[in-house]
Parts: structure tokens; sequence; C-alpha cells
């Protein structure tokens, strides 16, 4: 069976742990291909936010990238994917995907699955937002990206901040077409 390839950026944003989570998902769908990339500004998050060290999460994928390295397959079209998400999205990245400005790997391959017209899934992390986020945010609207903050739902009962997490990692993930089975999803009352 030949896998499917899904790119996942962690960016500079408070919230690793969303990226961090989705790697985890993913390790267990043997049918999805991993390819992360990592920005400084993310490693930084991830020691401060997280008891994770930057290559137990690089380990989680099936590769992984340095946010330097513009010449890793992901930074070409011609690499196909099934889509990226970028966990969590920081406003300096979805400002410079909004420009079309390629500053590290993370951006062109985000650039690239844009121009491709592939799934991208931006999960924007932060508040209040004001008005030149919201134009960034619909400029990549526009240009083809989903914008997916990790806003956390409660109809299915979390019970601890880690269901918060799952429950929005699935929300992204329902948009590139990978369903998780224990995911749950809203019902009519009865």
């Amino acid at each position: 069976m030949l896998k499917r390839r899904l790119v996942v950026g962690i960016s500079g944003a408070s919230g690793p742990i969303y990226g961090i989570r989705l790697l985890e998902v993913l390790s267990g769908l043997p049918e999805i291909e991993t390819h992360v990339v990592i920005t400084k500004p993310a490693v930084r998050c991830i020691q401060l936010e997280t008891e994770y060290t930057r290559e137990e999460v690089l380990n989680l994928a099936d590769h992984s990238y340095r946010p330097d390295d513009i010449a890793a397959s992901i930074s070409s079209g011609s690499f196909r994917t099934m889509g990226m998400i970028i966990a969590p999205c920081s406003i300096s990245t979805m400002g410079c995907i909004a420009a079309s400005i390629t500053k590290d790997l993370l951006t062109r391959a985000a650039d690239v699955t844009l121009k491709e017209r592939r799934p991208l899934v931006l999960m924007v992390r932060e508040t209040p937002l004001h008005v030149g986020h919201l134009k960034r945010m619909a400029e990549v609207s526009e240009m083809g990206a989903t914008v997916a903050p990790p806003i956390p739902s409660f109809y299915h009962r979390p019970q601890t901040i880690d269901d918060l997490i799952q429950h929005s990692i699935g929300r992204a993930l329902d948009l590139l077409g990978i369903e998780l089975p224990d995911l749950r999803r809203w019902r009519s009352p009865e």
C-alpha cells in the first residue's frame, strides 16, 4: 500500500503540544507518512511548555528537516503530498504565508502546498486579534488555506486538557480527509 504523505509544521506560537499530539496520533496510522519541520522559535516553545525535547518530537515523524534546509524534498511541488498542517501556526508564520514570503523551510513548504492547490490547514494561535491579523487570515483563506484555530469545544464533554487537544487535532485532520475513529462528534439530542 502506498503511504500518503503529510507535512506537519510546528511554528513558534504557544501550543506546540498541538503539533506534538498530531505527530503522535499520525504515528498510529500506518497509511500516513509524516514529514516535519520545526522552527527555531518552536523549539523554545517546546522547551518552555512541554516535557519533550526537540529530538523526541522529531523522532515522532517518519522524516524531519531543518528549518534552514531549503533543498529538502518538501520544498518542491514535485514531491507529492496530501497537504500540510501547521500546528500551532504563529501570526508571524501566517503573515509570511499570506505575503508569499518564504523565509524558511516551513513557509516554503506552505507556499508550495498552496501553489500546488493542496490543502493547507493553519491552526493559528493568537488572541485577541487586531485588524491586521484578520486581514492576513482573509488573505490566506483567499489563497486556498484553511484557518482552523484550535478553539475548544465542549459538546464531547472533555475531562482533561488532552481531551481538548485531541478534539482540535481530530477536527484539523478532518479537513484533510483523515478520520480519527475515536473522535467524538456532535449528535442531535435525543
